[in-house]
């Protein structure tokens, strides 16, 4: 027999996946410039022109057996060097390449990082809205994933709810700032706040709770005062999974990171750890072309420019129009609270209007949908007054 569990996964695409597939239909019936398809986080920005011209002169200068061949299991040497380098002359943290694990982008770093930490009976925390995929890479190494609250104005944790989860039986807590689908940013009061409850949970409990930091958005914050604070510089116990998909818009290449905290109480262990979860999963040897752009590129992004003025305009607009919404500091995502407690029956609803938003249930936070606005400018403004007529619906 089949596994029931993988059956369930391969056999109904997520609900992102569901929509996004569901907009190329409605594309071809109608015309893809009648179709306003919010849902999936794919990048609308060109990469920087640097990694074109990367590519090229990695391609042009590098022997073919040498650019296409093999590298170590764990990733270049020279590659996670100069990214650790980099790393560390930006944050202040003494990385070295020997702390990083290259990965065919975030979510191979996720898993990988699970598999590596998990022993029977494990759990693994986040905090509502999160990424639903978590659920997924935590539950697959048979950990069970404990989900606790965020403030509704602000979508900060609760920290009173996570001291009264922390047991002897939870082995990390997943963050993801900024963070998908909220836009929200830990500010370096909330790190601080967070890293002192899993210090003093750690010393109670005479075994780290690591704090697992999801950053593919790391870069794409668009005002001046807005900072992304480095976990690995308030908590020892930190592992920081990354992906280039986002800062570089590469998500199609799959290539990101693994960095364990070199202050890290038993580092060469969890890195090694790490390594071998890398290999009983078959994450090994991330694709070598790309590893090298992303060594060359690392820092760069896209036009941010692009991003905040969809967010200016999307944020505006809505809350014109009536709709609360969490005004995002990063990411590209819009957090908006549906016009109804069905935000089921809300998403249906803007279907009418060829409007496409995803249910915030599936982050776990029902009565809330997610727009993503990495999209064309001219599709945020066309869109608006489809939203305005959405919203005359409800009497707002």
């Amino acid at each position: 027999m089949i596994n029931e569990k993988m059956y369930e996964l391969g056999s109904k695409r997520s609900t992102i996946r569901e929509i996004f597939e569901y907009a190329k239909t409605r594309a071809a019936q109608i015309g893809a410039e009648n179709v306003y398809d919010f849902s999936i986080g794919n990048p609308s920005v060109p990469a920087p022109k640097e990694v074109n011209e990367a590519i090229c002169r990695i391609v042009n200068e590098t022997p073919s057996v040498q650019l296409h061949g093999y590298t170590s299991a764990q990733g270049d040497k020279t590659v996670r060097d100069k990214i650790a380098a980099n790393y560390s002359k930006r944050f202040g943290v003494a990385l070295s390449g020997d702390d990083l694990y290259m990965t065919c982008g975030a979510a191979a770093s996720l898993t990988i990082t699970c598999k590596a930490l998990v022993n029977d009976g494990d759990e693994f925390i986040v905090f509502a809205p999160f990424f639903p995929e978590y659920r997924v890479f935590v539950e697959n190494t048979g950990a069970k994933l404990v989900v606790l609250p965020s403030d509704e104005r602000t979508m900060l944790p609760d920290f009173e709810a996570l001291k009264n989860a922390l047991n002897p039986r939870v082995k990390g807590v997943i963050v993801n700032s900024p963070n998908n689908p909220s836009g929200v940013v830990y500010d370096e009061k909330t790190l601080q706040t967070l890293c002192a409850i899993l210090e003093d949970g750690s010393a109670r409990f005479g075994a780290p709770v690591y704090l697992i930091s999801d950053e593919p958005y790391r870069e794409l914050v668009y005002d001046k005062n807005t900072v992304v604070p480095c976990a690995m510089r308030y908590y020892k116990h930190t592992i920081v999974c990354y992906s280039y998909s986002k800062s570089l818009s590469l998500p199609g290449e799959r290539v990101g990171y693994i960095a364990v905290n070199p202050q890290m109480e038993e580092n060469r262990a969890v890195y090694a750890a790490v390594c071998g979860a890398g290999r009983a999963l078959g994450f090994v040897c991330a694709p070598a072309l790309f590893q090298r752009v992303a060594a060359e590129c690392d820092g760069l992004t896209g036009d941010l420019e692009t991003y905040k003025r969809n967010r200016d305009l999307l944020y505006n607009g809505l809350t014109k129009c009536g709709f609360t919404c969490i005004r995002p500091d990063g990411a590209f995502y819009l957090f908006v609270k549906a016009a109804e407690g069905d935000a089921k029956a809300f998403c249906e609803r803007a279907k009418k209007y060829e409007l496409l938003l995803v249910n915030g249930a599936d982050f776990g936070y029902d009565g809330w949908v997610r727009v993503a606005y990495c999209v064309k400018t001219e599709t945020i403004e066309r869109a608006l007054p489809l939203f305005a007529k959405l919203a005359q619906e409800y009497g707002l």
